[in-house]
């Protein structure tokens, strides 16, 4: 237990830099989702996170920020419980293939989730099945603004520069990305694309491949219409 309330259930999930927890609030019995990354870690990302959460409060498919706090040991973050993520929901499904008319909404969803983050001047950076949960009614949440940064800065858009390293998951960057180019709204959808066709058939020809040269030319190929071929 922690900021004598919250009191952890069990590990729900592992991301690189910290551990998700599912969690209840003693004092009210709500069920929450908490983020836990070690003091010690060598990027640290939670703290940037909560900023985030908190300057997008109150917008659709955002989940609501419970309590940011810190102990001798580790940053604790509290949010909202969602649901299951459209990776989980992916792995359920036949074959691992979503129906069109599914993926199609869940495009549509989080078109406008993005619009939403870029309208507020920020893009996200690691758009991937597993940052995207129901909730209720079944609508879409985005979660996981680690990496997120604003794009405008005094008043203008960031210069594309170079990066030192890769930011986001190699599957699912954009072709730019591989590049070392600095990311922009561009970048957060080119990375949806990919997603989306990777609900939808099941699996991403590079998904196995650990070289980053090879999938980004592997990407640049979808783009030519006789070897990307949809069945449904």
């Amino acid at each position: 237990m922690f900021a004598n309330k919250y009191l952890i259930i069990e590990q729900i999930g592992q991301g690189t830099f910290s551990q998700i927890y599912k969690g209840r609030n003693i004092r009210t019995n709500e069920l929450v989702a908490i983020k836990v990354e070690s003091k010690s870690a060598t990027i640290k990302l939670l703290q940037n996170e909560t900023r985030i959460y908190q300057y997008l409060n109150g917008h659709k498919g955002i989940p609501t920020i419970k309590w940011f706090g810190v102990d001798d040991t580790n940053y604790y973050m509290v949010i909202s419980l969602l649901g299951k993520s459209l990776e989980t929901f992916k792995r359920e499904q036949p074959n691992e293939r979503i129906s069109l008319s599914i993926v199609l909404n869940i495009g549509i969803q989080i078109i406008r989730l993005l619009e939403t983050i870029h309208e507020t001047q920020l893009i996200h950076r690691d758009v991937k099945p597993d940052n995207f949960l129901f909730g209720k009614d079944d609508n879409i949440n985005i979660i996981d603004f680690g990496f997120c940064k604003n794009y405008i800065k005094n008043g203008k858009h960031i210069p594309l520069v170079k990066i030192a390293n890769i930011i986001g998951t190699p599957n699912f960057i954009s072709i730019s990305t591989h590049e070392l180019n600095e990311l922009s709204r561009r970048d957060d959808l080119e990375s949806l694309g990919y997603m989306l066709i990777y609900l939808f058939m099941g699996k991403l020809e590079w998904e196995h491949i650990t070289d980053n040269n090879i999938i980004k030319n592997m990407k640049y190929n979808i783009f030519e219409i006789p070897k990307f071929r949809l069945y449904y």
